[in-house]
């Protein structure tokens, strides 16, 4: 049975740590392995916790052919064929070795998506600390089983895929012996419209199938990652560019610097206040206790005094008896001679019971 405390690299996963933040370089690089090393840079100052690069060839996605089945029609891509995307959009096996070096010399974790068999086994060669199976992938079983036997971390996002085929690809992987496996809910639309995210989704996940649950979001903001956070999302993925200017196939819903450290920062402050339920005084409000209502003497009174609804009253600050005491007060006589402004105490009133 696979635990619900994931370590990925030496680092935690899991609802007792912050979200594990997921920079998402895709085809940001525009070709440039200079332009994706920059962008792993950028990932490590602006906070995340890892970069996650894509591990194909147009030839290992799909075949070379213009048959109305191989071409896009509509959304960023519309006119393309799928060859022709994968091929501009691909991150070269040759550049592989270079970033995962890279990534460790700046000290972020760096992992991929394998999309084939050729694939797993060039990141295997690489030490890679993690596999991610994207969502269009979460079908290919045989790809799953292929990699949960590495036994590595695996990372499932399940766009598209309905409860029967999320459930076929968790028991895939865990029987093929992945023993750390998160889940990321994700609505396969680039970008995506928040109004269809559904995260109530991740809760759901999480109950059915007793995994560490995530998001993998496609929206244009942050709103939806922090909502998710708070909803028990361990993991946000996001796409990431350095500018959006560089009009990468995937840069219109990426994330720029200032955007992905926003997110570390404000992910990481939803998680800490969602904290556990509880009633006890914070220490944040102990200073402000002092500023209650509580009863205070407003006149001078001799000892032996009846006291009545002229000489108490409830009032600011809080260091008197509570005003639940205040019906109790009328009526007593007090024990010694009283100045205005001094607080209600028990030893100050003849036969007054403060133990209920």
């Amino acid at each position: 049975m696979h635990t619900l405390e994931v370590s990925i690299d030496g680092i935690k996963i899991g609802a007792k740590h912050k979200p594990y933040i997921i920079a998402e370089l895709s085809a940001n690089h525009n070709g440039s392995i200079e332009l994706a090393l920059q962008t792993i840079k950028m990932a490590k100052e602006m906070g995340a916790d890892a970069v996650k690069i894509q591990t194909y060839t147009a030839d290992t996605m799909t075949i070379d052919c213009d048959k109305e089945d191989f071409k896009i029609s509509g959304g960023l891509w519309d006119g393309y064929t799928l060859y022709q995307l994968y091929k501009e959009a691909h991150t070269p096996f040759e550049w592989h070795e270079k970033l995962f070096s890279y990534a460790k010399e700046v000290g972020i974790t760096l992992f991929s998506s394998p999309f084939d068999e050729s694939a797993v086994d060039l990141l295997e060669s690489l030490d890679a600390p993690a596999y991610k199976i994207a969502s269009f992938e979460l079908t290919d079983l045989p790809l799953i089983q292929y990699v949960a036997k590495t036994l590595k971390p695996m990372i499932m996002s399940t766009g598209m895929a309905n409860l029967q085929e999320i459930e076929q690809a968790i028991i895939c992987a865990q029987e093929a012996g992945c023993k750390e496996l998160i889940i990321l809910h994700c609505i396969s639309a680039y970008p995506a419209p928040a109004e269809e995210c559904n995260l109530a989704t991740i809760q759901d996940l999480a109950k059915r199938f007793n995994v560490i649950v995530g998001l993998s979001d496609h929206t244009i903001s942050n709103t939806a990652a922090i909502t998710a956070t708070a909803l028990g999302a361990s993991v946000i993925e996001k796409h990431v560019t350095l500018s959006r200017k560089n009009k990468g196939p995937d840069s219109e819903f990426s994330l720029e610097p200032n955007e992905l450290n926003s997110l570390c920062t404000e992910t990481k402050t939803a998680w800490q206040a969602i904290g556990c339920a509880g009633y006890e005084l914070k220490p944040a409000e102990q200073q402000n206790k002092n500023f209650r209502r509580s009863l205070y003497f407003v006149e001078d009174i001799a000892k032996n005094t009846i006291i009545t609804s002229q000489h108490i009253r409830r009032i600011r600050p809080g260091f008197g008896l509570s005003p639940k005491y205040y019906n109790d007060i009328i009526g007593k006589t007090t024990s010694q001679a009283i100045k205005r402004g001094t607080p209600v105490a028990s030893d100050l009133i003849l036969e007054l019971n403060t133990e209920a």
